[in-house]
C-alpha cells in the first residue's frame, strides 16, 4: 500500500492540465522526493529552445528526431533507465530543464484512472496509486468521473480509432481523456455505438488543439 500524497483539489488541476495542453502555464508539481520521472526510460525530446540543456546531453544519447519542429533530437537514457542528466539524487541541469520536464504532470494518470506504463515505469506507478485528490463538491467528483470514463473508453477501443489518431501509449489515453472529458460528463457512454462516439472524440480533440 503506497502512503498518500495529495494531489490538490482535482478542479484547480483539471482547468490547469488543459491550459498547458493549450501551451499555456500548468500546474506547479508537488514532487518531493520522487525522481521516478527521471528513472523510467523516457526518451525525452529536446527542441530548439532547449538549446542550454542540449549543449550537456553527451552526443551517445542523442539521436536527430522525426517530430518537428526541425532541430528536435531525442535524449535517450541509461542501460539503467536513468536519464544521463540524472546524478543519483536528482536533475544536473534542473535549472535547464527541458520544457517536456517542466510540463510533465504524472498526476495526469491518477485523473484518468491508468499506469503510466509496465514494470519500467514502476517508479511512477507507484507515485501514480499514491496521489490522492480533493473535492470541492459533488460537481468535482463528477468531473474525475467524466475523465475515468473518457480513460476507460479509449483504453478499451484504441483498435478502432483512425489511422494516425491512434492513442498508443498510456500518456496519449490520458491526454485525450482530459481533451474530451465533457463527452462523458452527463451519461454512461457503454450503450451509445462506440465508432460514433470516436468520431466525436476525434472532432472534440481537434476542436481543443484549435482552441
Amino acid at each position: 500500500m503506497e502512503t498518500p500524497v495529495a494531489a490538490g483539489p482535482f478542479g484547480s488541476w483539471l482547468a490547469k492540465a488543459r491550459a498547458s495542453l493549450r501551451g499555456e502555464a500548468g500546474n506547479d508539481v508537488p514532487c518531493g522526493d520522487c525522481v521516478g520521472c527521471c528513472t523510467s526510460s523516457y526518451y525525452i525530446p529536446l527542441r530548439p529552445s532547449d538549446a542550454a540543456t542540449l549543449e550537456k546531453v553527451p552526443a551517445t544519447y542523442l539521436t536527430k528526431s522525426q517530430q518537428p519542429p526541425d532541430g528536435t533530437w531525442m535524449m535517450g537514457y541509461k542501460a539503467n533507465g536513468h536519464c544521463p542528466m540524472f546524478d543519483g539524487k536528482g536533475c544536473s541541469v534542473y535549472k535547464a530543464r527541458p520544457q517536456t520536464c517542466r510540463d510533465y504532470d504524472c498526476r495526469i494518470f491518477a485523473a484518468a484512472a491508468i499506469a503510466a506504463g509496465g514494470a519500467e515505469k514502476d517508479a511512477i506507478n507507484r507515485r501514480v496509486r499514491a496521489w490522492i485528490f480533493t473535492y470541492a463538491d459533488g460537481a468535482e467528483r463528477s468531473l474525475h468521473a467524466a475523465v475515468k470514463r473518457a480513460a476507460d473508453f479509449i483504453s478499451g477501443n484504441i483498435e478502432k480509432f483512425p489511422a494516425g489518431f491512434t492513442p498508443a501509449t498510456s500518456m496519449a489515453i490520458a491526454v485525450l481523456a482530459i481533451k474530451v472529458y465533457p463527452l462523458f460528463k452527463d451519461h454512461d457512454p457503454a450503450p451509445i455505438n462506440a465508432v460514433e462516439l470516436i468520431t466525436a472524440i476525434v472532432a472534440a480533440s481537434q476542436i481543443f488543439d484549435r482552441s
